[in-house]
């Protein structure tokens, strides 16, 4: 089957804001309810949206947003955090980070900093930081994500296992009292456990939004990370498994 037109446009709502109404579509395109209760059944039908009452969904709402999409959400929140991050790095000190929206921006806020040693499997990260200020970046290599532009699998996990660095700054997907730090993807979590075994200091950088949540991998439990800096307090449930892991919690609100 060969999508019209008027399906793609459907589409492409259903991928930018999740859930949409069956009524605001037939507005948005001009066309009659039955009209596009017409288009919505075949896409149903093909697997490409899931049916609501009175709307319709697409199969990746809930999942994470595209990398782009989601460094606009909560920038304001992350800007805080990883400014405040920032300022426990000092010039030539050493830091491993993942690939995240809160990494890359806390990477933006280390241009303030001269002559670092950095590793990472961010492509974003390295070009922010590579041949500024002094600093050194060591990028891990391996397959390349499109979404995110990180390198993945075994070759980049042996890549940064190979090195001790000072501070170790990972970023989440879900924080809950029954699994700890999680991530949507295996080899994302992976690479994430790797560059806390790496750190002196071990710093995850995550906005309150992620609290209460779960996703599908765990990545590694409250007792493996020195320090969680967000921009509120989390519940206190999970403020008090923080502090029984001996994890410090820093929040810093607007």
């Amino acid at each position: 089957m060969i999508l019209s037109k008027r399906q793609l446009g459907i589409l492409q709502s259903a991928r930018q804001f999740g859930t949409v109404g069956i009524r605001d579509l037939a507005i948005e395109l001009d066309v009659s309810h039955e009209t596009i209760r017409r288009d919505i059944r075949q896409l149903i039908d093909r697997g490409e949206l899931v049916k609501l009452r009175g709307a319709v969904r697409h199969p990746d709402a809930g999942r994470e947003a595209p990398f782009e999409r989601r460094l606009r959400e909560n920038v304001e929140a992350k800007r805080r955090i990883a400014r405040h991050a920032a300022a426990m790095v000092a010039d030539g000190d050493s830091v491993m980070m993942d690939t995240g929206t809160t990494t890359s921006i806390f990477a933006r806020e280390l241009l303030t900093k001269r002559g670092l040693t950095v590793v990472t499997n961010s492509s974003d990260v390295a070009r922010t930081l590579a041949t500024v200020n002094g600093n050194k970046v060591y990028m891990a290599g391996g397959e390349l994500h499109g979404d995110n532009g990180a390198a993945f699998g075994r070759s980049a996990c042996n890549f940064i296992a190979g090195f001790n660095v000072r501070h170790a700054v990972i970023s989440i997907a879900a924080v809950s009292v029954q699994s700890g730090l999680m991530d949507y993807h295996l080899d994302e979590a992976e690479f994430a456990r790797i560059v806390l075994e790496r750190g002196e200091r071990r710093t995850v950088l995550t906005d309150s939004t992620k609290f209460e949540n779960t996703a599908l991998v765990r990545v590694a439990g409250f007792d493996q990370v020195d320090l969680l800096i967000t921009d509120r307090m989390p519940s206190p449930a999970i403020s008090s498994a923080l502090t029984e892991a001996g994890t410090r919690v820093e929040a810093v609100e607007g």
